[in-house]
């Protein structure tokens, strides 16, 4: 079993194959260039270095969001073109599941928190039994305020990831009752290994879709729509 693995959800572009229990390559960047000049030259050359034949991929594994909106639709346009000229079916992996899927295996309770501006964070809360991840609170879109709050509820330890962290870590100091810690560098951060490994988790249980029926899940309007609607209701 071959995954194709593809990230762009947020600030890192990366692209991974994973062949049954073997991570064969990855490509990520988190450095100042746009998903749309990144994505496709970093897969070209992770391929060219591991003398791989894309036809030779049993499935395209993309983060389908939430996330950035500009990246979300790159990954999808990427994966979905490959899709199609492959004839490959495609893996819709939930961004904050993935996300919380670099920490398989941890003790503690795991809450991926991305920044979505105005204070919002997509987000939700994992556990592990050995490798099997457990979803306690599903990925959603709310304010930081509310995630914190329903970690103390739960008075478990907890470890936080994602670029929400750097954002949110005066907030999580000052209001968060229960002892936490922080992803460190090699995992706190999306990576296209964990879209590419939750992936085959997701191909054993027939959880595929099409090139054609892949749609990115946005989990919230973006900012245009937001201010269109609310020119809207002034003029109404």
């Amino acid at each position: 079993m071959k995954i194709l693995g593809i990230d762009s959800s947020g600030l890192v572009a990366s692209v991974a194959i994973v062949e049954d229990d073997n991570l064969l390559g990855e490509f990520s960047m988190n450095y100042k260039k746009t998903h749309s000049e990144t994505l496709l030259p970093m897969l070209d050359q992770l391929a060219k270095m591991i003398e791989l034949d894309l036809n030779t991929i049993d499935a395209i594994a993309v983060s389908g969001g939430p996330g950035s909106f500009t990246g979300l639709r790159i990954g999808s346009a990427t994966a979905k073109g490959l899709g199609l000229a492959l004839n490959k079916p495609l893996i819709h992996i939930p961004t904050v599941d993935a996300l919380a899927y670099n920490l398989c295996g941890h003790r503690d309770m795991v809450c991926p928190l991305m920044d979505a501006r105005r204070n919002q964070t997509y987000t939700g809360l994992y556990e592990f039994e050995g490798n099997a991840m457990h979803t306690l609170l599903e990925q959603c879109a709310v304010g930081i305020d509310e995630i914190v709050a329903k970690i103390n509820e739960t008075e478990r330890v907890v470890v936080f990831l994602g670029d929400g962290v750097p954002v949110f870590a005066d907030y999580i100091k000052e209001n968060c009752k229960v002892p936490y810690t922080y992803a460190l560098a090699h995992n706190n951060r999306q990576r296209a290994a964990s879209v590419a490994t939750l992936g085959m988790v997701y191909y054993a249980k027939g959880k595929t879709e099409t090139a054609a029926e892949h749609t990115p899940d946005y989990l919230r309007l973006s900012q245009a729509e937001r201010e269109r609607m609310e020119r809207e209701k002034h003029h109404a």
